[in-house]
């Protein structure tokens, strides 16, 4: 059955999702599994194709709400960093910009480290990351947040 929908179902979540293939095919993923797990409610087998997209369309919705939900926590938490006296407002709404870009992980060891003040060991213990995955990604988000911000390229 995955074989024979597998195409309709992710170019349907790909439309849906509007993102890169990869988001996608995690959701479609995601709905075959929750199918595979209740296939015993299926009542018209010949009806399979649209129900799997009907539970390929709540992960996605539910897959949008989170992501929604991580960019209002982002920009919340953004909005109560003390910024020094002369930071332009236009500078402050590229951090968030830029912090939005950032790869969850990325994002996660920046905000903890750059933004809380959070010691490399901690943030790797917190996040079950490797001490050397967690500096690469504070190297990697310095360097992308000053680069949005227009500062020097040196992390």
């Amino acid at each position: 059955m995955v074989e024979r929908h597998q195409a309709v179902v992710r170019a349907f979540v790909r439309r849906v999702l509007g993102g890169g293939s990869g988001e996608a095919d995690d959701v479609a993923q995601d709905a075959f599994l929750a199918a595979w797990s209740s296939l015993r409610s299926l009542r018209d087998p010949a009806g399979f194709r649209a129900w799997v997209c009907g539970i390929a369309w709540r992960k996605a919705q539910d897959r949008l709400r989170s992501s929604q939900r991580s960019a209002a926590r982002d920009t919340q938490w953004l909005q109560t960093i003390v910024t020094p006296a002369g930071i332009d407002p236009r500078e402050k709404a590229a951090l968030a910009a830029a912090m939005a870009e950032l790869p969850p992980d990325v994002r996660a060891c920046v905000a903890l480290c750059l933004a809380e003040g959070w010691s490399n060991a901690e943030a790797a213990a917190a996040l079950g990351l490797p001490l050397g995955t967690v500096k690469s990604h504070i190297a990697r988000g310095r360097a992308r947040l000053l680069s949005a911000l227009g500062g020097p390229d040196d992390a």
